[in-house]
């Protein structure tokens, strides 16, 4: 892959480092998003993961946006909308994965940069350096890829409004003050503890885990009977399961469970 790593550690996690190897910044093309479609192809297909990492490969950057310069070439509408909608795909899958996905935010991570990470399960974020924030209304446009309403599903629709019309960024500390993000870290510990999160997910019951992902990813487009009811078919599926018959003789037996 030209600018993906992709790597898978004992314990089940997974780590994607995304490191564009024809640009100084990371930015959303055409050809990153085709790489992460396939690998999201490959990862489905393998029952050992668990849980994934996304970092950055750069430094100062997670991820800078669109590909601007390709937008800008782009001849046709139905160009601009092909763009678009693949990125539309890429983050629903993201986001409706079986497995937590946790982001390690470092540098700049704006627009389609942040859109990523909206899409993600847990989102980390470095004490310094890290500037956060959709401000597409800077190039005279919107956000495209579902921007606005999950940052105003995270931190509620006044302060979404207040940082996309005024197009501001926030730093890391700034970011987790507001809900954001859910911890912030030094630089030199920022992966590390990203992928210590993820092995902390990945030692969890497997099928429980998927059934809470299924459930609360979607909870904010259903009613409460609708979400109740996810529940109870979550219950349903988990309540006999291997997983389930280990976490309560482990605490029976005061010892800490081994999931399958």
């Amino acid at each position: 892959m030209k600018n993906l790593k992709f790597e898978k550690f004992e314990g089940s996690v997974a780590l994607v480092t995304i490191d564009c190897k024809d640009s100084r910044v990371n930015k959303v093309s055409s050809g990153l998003l085709a790489e992460i479609s396939s690998l999201l192809d490959e990862m489905e297909r393998d029952p050992d993961i668990k849980a994934l990492v996304i970092a950055s490969g750069k430094d100062d950057n997670f991820v800078v946006g669109a590909d601007v310069d390709e937008l800008n070439a782009m001849k046709t509408k139905e160009e601009v909308v092909t763009y678009i909608t693949k990125a539309h795909e890429v983050l629903r899958r993201i986001e409706r994965l079986r497995f937590p996905v946790v982001c390690a935010i470092s540098g700049n991570c704006l627009g389609g940069g942040l859109e990523l990470p909206l899409a993600c399960h847990f989102r980390l974020a470095a004490l310094d350096g890290a500037r956060i924030g959709l401000p597409e209304l800077h190039l005279g446009t919107v956000p495209a890829w579902g921007g606005s309403a999950r940052l105003a599903r995270r931190v509620g629709r006044d302060r979404a409004i207040d940082l996309i019309l005024r197009a501001k960024t926030v730093s890391g500390p700034e970011a987790l003050d507001i809900g954001l993000v859910t911890e912030v870290w030094p630089n030199t510990e920022l992966k590390q503890r990203a992928v210590a999160l993820a092995e902390e997910l990945a030692a969890m019951p497997r099928l429980a885990v998927a059934a809470m992902l299924r459930c609360l990813v979607s909870s904010d487009e259903k009613t409460l009977a609708e979400s109740l009811r996810d529940e109870r078919a979550a219950v349903h599926a988990t309540l006999a399961s291997p997983d389930a018959r280990e976490g309560m003789a482990a605490f029976l037996e005061k010892r800490k469970p081994v999931f399958g």
